[in-house]
């Protein structure tokens, strides 16, 4: 989710895989939940915040190899709907907006690098 020209990140809880490391906000999609039903119930878990899925930015493909563990992702746009409260940290260990110059490619899970690649490119100098 970009407004005004910074994304939203959230970081991973300590405990869990890749703890500490930041990524775009989301999350499973339950047996039978349609993905952008998904993205709207994770980012109201994680965040407290009303969203509306749009369109697909991206798919990638990704084996952890070191935790046994393989995950197909679905990035999609996202718009904060008229009325959302703000984020708060509720299911995450901590959440920020961050420019184009913040986000670090190496504090990124290695499945999310592709797709942090293409948000950066739509981003403002």
């Amino acid at each position: 989710m970009v407004e005004n020209g910074r994304v939203l990140l959230t970081e991973r809880k300590p405990g869990s895989h890749l703890a500490g490391m930041w990524e775009f906000p989301g999350g499973k999609v339950h047996e039978g939940e349609d993905p952008r039903d998904a993205v709207v119930r994770e980012l109201r878990e994680e965040l407290g915040i009303v969203v509306r899925a749009g369109e697909i930015l991206d798919v990638t493909f990704h084996r952890y190899e070191e935790a046994r563990k393989s995950v197909l992702l679905l990035f999609f746009e996202a718009e904060r709907a008229a009325g959302s409260p703000e984020p708060r940290a509720l299911d995450v260990a901590a959440f920020r907006w961050a420019s184009k110059d913040e986000m670090d490619p190496e504090r990124f899970p290695p499945a999310d690098v592709a797709v942090l690649r293409k948000v950066r490119a739509r981003l403002p100098p």
